[in-house]
């Protein structure tokens, strides 16, 4: 169960490799999203409206202090 030393930089090489690509992934995910909701928004700004009130309501009846 020995590893030499090159095995284990190139596993610590490879795990930094699926985390840049899992941070790539998320990142173009939220760009994806984002815009699918901003062209939301400009389509229907009644509903996203509605939709911005509601969430605020039940954030704002959730997290309150007392």
């Amino acid at each position: 169960m020995n590893r030499t030393a090159s095995e284990a930089r190139s596993q610590r090489e490879g795990g930094a490799r699926d985390e840049l690509a899992c941070q790539d992934v998320v990142h173009d995910l939220r760009q994806d999203v984002g815009q699918y909701l901003r062209q939301y928004a400009r389509e229907q700004p009644e509903m996203a409206a509605l939709w911005c009130l509601g969430i605020g309501f039940v954030l704002g009846w959730k997290l309150k202090p007392w």
